[in-house]
């Protein structure tokens, strides 16, 4: 409903997002891999580098030519992948968005590893939710979901352009926007709508990020916009 374009929030401790575009530069060249192989060698990489709840939990193997990875190392590898061109776009606009500001308020490389947490917490929730799945759990939206977490707890009132219903252009404070898009996805897990959607990966991330956050953080960084004017 609401599609976020720019915030109005400038960087204040690094001088450059080296770490946000690093992470939609490799995402978007693994995307370009993805989209070069042959079908059948597609799906096995999926299968390979997905995450597979009932495989993680050990209720099912895959096959070993498969060369298959340890399964708790696809909570990462699965970070990278996507289905298509719109999960990627997707994911990677929302990184764009909001991650420069996350990345501020911890470093780079503090950042890389919260979004991998990320990513790997979110995972985690939706395994635990669908422990007997055999789909494979691929997309960065987890991961993705933690740095709107993170964005929710330090700069709630920044000022989001957004694109409302995809054309209309507004500006809205961050905790509103995040707000609609958790309770979205609450209400997708509660409705059962979008069941190929890994909603669960979604909150899963988004608590994870705005918990590990504070940790995580400069302390030069207040907490929900304390003393910033915006």
């Amino acid at each position: 409903m609401l599609l976020p374009v720019y915030d109005r929030n400038p960087l204040r401790i690094i001088p450059f997002q080296f770490m946000t575009i690093s992470l939609v530069l490799v995402t978007t060249l693994i995307f370009l891999w993805e989209a070069s192989l042959p079908p059948r060698m597609l799906e096995r990489s999926i299968l390979v580098y997905g995450m597979i709840p009932s495989v993680l939990f050990g209720t099912d193997q895959l096959d070993p030519q498969l060369a298959p990875m340890s399964p708790p190392v696809t909570l990462l590898s699965s970070i990278f992948l996507h289905g298509d061109w719109m999960h990627l776009v997707g994911n990677m606009l929302f990184l764009w968005v909001f991650g420069d500001n996350i990345e501020d308020s911890m470093g780079h490389w503090r950042f890389l590893l919260f979004y991998l947490l990320c990513g790997a917490a979110a995972g985690l929730a939706q395994a635990a939710a669908m422990p007997g799945s055999q789909e494979p759990l691929v997309g960065a939206s987890g991961a993705v979901a933690g740095i709107l977490g993170a964005y929710t707890v330090l700069h709630p009132k920044v000022k989001v352009l957004v694109l409302a219903m995809k054309w209309f252009p507004l500006y809205l404070p961050a905790y509103f926007v995040l707000a609609l898009w958790l309770v979205t996805q609450v209400a997708s897990v509660l409705f059962g709508i979008g069941g190929q959607i890994a909603w669960w990966a979604h909150i899963g991330g988004f608590v994870a990020g705005a918990l590990l956050v504070v940790p995580f953080r400069d302390k030069r960084v207040p907490l929900f916009d304390q003393g910033v004017p915006h």
